[in-house]
């Protein structure tokens, strides 16, 4: 029984969320405080980013990803090395095929894309401090299933940029595979989140979408915090360059 409870321990690691004050970034960072792990949180807002910090009992720490400021910032914070980084803080943008401005596509790629290159790039002389071959450094990623799948919804820079992550998450696997470090991405499907708050608040959409879910049910914040966790543990420590659905079968 032992051997079972230390196979997916994260106890005593070091961990970074981004986006980590609300929606998915919160659940995982939640799962992995209430796991043991030392957990640092990080969002624009200051206000969100204190009081999810209190909230959880984690270090929260303000800074805008999309910006060089914001990545050092957040670098610097951090003491030490880093057992898992887990790039979540993206943005989404919906409009009609015919009025989809130029404008977004340059946004939610440097925020989707750009953003989990940087920091991640930054982050790597902590990473491979971490790192050693019987306990790998983790770069967790979060996708969407609307980079595996074409959405029903007009999202188009959104579904581009996160195929984009699963990409990118692939080409870093292979590169930093022989420096101990692993690089997986988790695809979400629909989970309780401000991306979501348009379908999910009202009743009557968030069952339509529980509908279409072949498990017939929304995603719950053990179910994002549990693959993540699965990721950073000894249980997960040969795997690399996946792409991990968390959609209920969404994707089948």
């Amino acid at each position: 029984m032992l051997q079972n409870m230390t196979l997916f321990s994260v106890e005593g690691k070091t961990v970074v969320v981004t986006g980590g004050s609300r929606g998915i970034g919160r659940m995982i960072a939640a799962g992995f405080v209430e796991a043991g792990a030392t957990v640092y949180i990080s969002a624009r807002k200051t206000p969100e980013v204190e009081k999810t910090a209190a909230e959880l009992g984690c270090v929260g720490v303000p800074a805008d990803l999309s910006t060089p400021e914001g990545v050092a910032a957040l670098v610097a914070a951090v003491d030490g090395p880093l057992h898992v980084l887990v790039n979540n803080a993206g943005a989404t943008w919906g409009a009609p095929l015919e009025e989809y401005p130029e404008h977004a596509f340059d946004k939610l790629w440097n925020i989707n894309v750009k953003g989990v290159f940087y920091l991640t790039q930054k982050f790597l002389p902590q990473l491979r401090a971490a790192a050693s071959a019987d306990d790998p450094a983790r770069v967790v990623n979060v996708g969407s299933i609307d980079g595996i799948r074409v959405p029903s919804m007009e999202n188009y820079a959104y579904s581009a940029a996160k195929s984009g992550v699963h990409m990118l998450t692939r080409h870093l696997a292979r590169q930093l595979a022989p420096e101990h470090i692993t690089v997986n991405a988790i695809a979400p499907g629909p989970f309780p989140s401000k991306m979501m708050a348009f379908a999910l608040d009202d009743p009557a959409t968030r069952d339509l979408v529980s509908s279409s879910v072949p498990l017939g049910r929304i995603g719950r914040p053990d179910d994002m915090a549990g693959a993540a966790i699965f990721l950073s543990s000894r249980a997960g420590a040969y795997l690399t360059g996946t792409i991990i659905p968390v959609d209920g079968g969404i994707s089948c």
